[in-house]
């Protein structure tokens, strides 16, 4: 039976927390990496025989201080006359009345056509003056290789002071400067 001096009466909680489990521990962390210091040479070390040699990243295309447009347009055939359209509305709103449009047209056609034939996605058109000069620079946004044939045709555009072609990191990058002082009469020294 039951023994009377057994304790009966209600149940009291008891008088300290009960036990939690403990936390679990965090996984093992890889050490840091130090910071390293800056040496007194920037240059790269050289590749070592059979070794690919290295090339430096080129930087990106920064354009300060000065008025800038720029347009993303599909990498389709009409891109050239969008493109047209809007640089030759830029440069008048800025209020330079030269190159022409004759010469503006065939440089944004020659840039835009060209980065087109790259078969991106897009090219980007970006517009930029400065002293003077327009500078167009058009962007295929893929990894085609520089290909120089098209600067004999840019160069042969009146106004244009400089072009050039180069692979980014951006991909292909093809530019032009214009000038935009009217063209000097050529007469004949008497």
């Amino acid at each position: 039976m039951n023994d009377p001096t057994e304790n009966k009466g209600p149940k009291v909680p008891p008088s300290y927390p009960p036990r939690t489990p403990p936390p679990q521990k965090k996984p093992v962390e890889a050490p840091r990496p130090e910071p390293r210091t800056k040496s007194g040479s920037t240059a790269l070390p050289l590749p070592g025989p059979g070794q690919a040699p290295l090339e430096a990243r080129r930087p990106r295309m920064a354009v300060r201080n000065r008025r800038v447009s720029n347009w993303v347009l599909s990498a389709e055939p009409w891109a050239a006359g969008k493109a047209v359209r809007y640089v030759t509305q830029a440069v008048r709103g800025w209020e330079y009345s030269h190159p022409r449009d004759g010469c503006l047209e065939e440089t944004v056609r020659l840039l835009v056509d060209t980065a087109v034939k790259d078969a991106g996605r897009r090219v980007s058109v970006h517009l930029a003056d400065q002293d003077g000069m327009l500078l167009v620079v058009v962007l295929s946004h893929t990894a085609a290789e520089p290909d120089q044939s098209v600067l004999t045709a840019l160069a042969g555009v009146g106004g244009t002071v400089s072009c050039g072609v180069d692979a980014s990191d951006e991909g292909r990058r093809i530019w032009a400067l214009l000038s935009t002082e009217p063209p000097r009469s050529r007469t004949p020294a008497v």
